[in-house]
């Protein structure tokens, strides 16, 4: 079953709420962000880029665990700041095309 990103934002409301006793604060979330952030990049510079993993490290590091967790405290802190991602989403993509309907197109470095 596919969740969408209202439903997922719900229920981790509902998970902090009943297991998870009550939010961290805002600020402890966006710390906790931008660790869970540093993870990915962790794993992206070392999967995709020129670094490599250590002896016996990758077989630990899940991307798919480490980005579920960077959208875990995106929706953690949406709901603490009462923003639905999902019209936050739908407001940017809407941005995004008008802004940028020709923009890309046009760029050298992009397109071949």
């Amino acid at each position: 079953m596919e969740t969408t990103i209202k439903q997922a934002q719900l229920q981790v409301d509902e998970w902090i709420k009943t297991v998870g006793v009550r939010y961290f604060d805002e600020l402890t979330n966006l710390g906790i962000l931008m660790e869970e952030v540093g993870e990915v990049a962790r794993i992206m510079v070392r999967r995709f880029g020129e670094q490599s993993f250590k002896e016996g490290e990758e077989q630990k590091q899940e991307l798919s665990d480490e980005l579920a967790d960077v959208l875990w405290v995106l929706f953690c802190i949406a709901n603490q700041t009462g923003i639905s991602l999902d019209e936050a989403l739908q407001k940017n993509m809407e941005k995004k095309t008008k802004r940028d309907v020709e923009r890309h197109r046009g760029n050298k470095k992009i397109t071949r």
